[in-house]
């Protein structure tokens, strides 16, 4: 039980601090965005309480909307995944040439991270899935993933 609370405590601390910040404008909030809101937490809290203690290491290739159509990304990333394998050097090679997020600059390397700081589809894959292999396509809200899972610590 108190493992829940910390979790829902630290999943509304994560997800609620923007509600506390000074001179903000006042915004309309619509019953969706509320529906919304109330499923990213449950999601953070769901994620903190079922992979409690454990921490993630990852790397990525993101190819967003705006570089591909989805079918087209799914396709290049699959090519891409089966020229890689497994091994962190291709991967971080190809991260850089195709990747479309900031992190290509260093192989597409998104360090340590704990559960309920990355969107579902990412934290379930990456708390979830074997490590040390190449993952995906995962598609998210910015686009489409792979995801190579390079340590996991915390496991019991």
């Amino acid at each position: 039980m108190n493992r829940f609370l910390l979790a829902l405590v630290s999943a509304l601390l994560i997800v609620g601090t923007s509600a506390f910040a000074p001179n903000q404008p006042p915004t309309t909030i619509r019953h969706s965005n509320i529906d919304t809101q109330r499923n990213a937490i449950w999601d953070t809290v769901n994620s903190l309480y079922n992979n409690w203690g454990k921490k993630a290491t990852a790397s990525h290739i993101l190819f967003r909307p705006s570089q591909f159509p989805e079918d087209e990304a799914k396709a290049k990333l699959l090519e891409i995944k089966a020229e890689v394998g497994g091994d962190p050097e291709k991967f971080a090679a190809a991260a850089a040439e195709w990747s479309g997020c900031p992190s290509s600059k260093e192989g597409g390397n998104l360090g340590e991270f704990n559960p309920g700081m990355m969107v579902k589809a990412f934290d379930e894959v990456c708390f979830n899935e074997d490590v040390g292999v190449v993952h995906g396509p995962i598609s998210t809200q910015f686009g489409e993933h792979l995801i190579l899972i390079t340590k996991r610590t915390g496991e019991e």
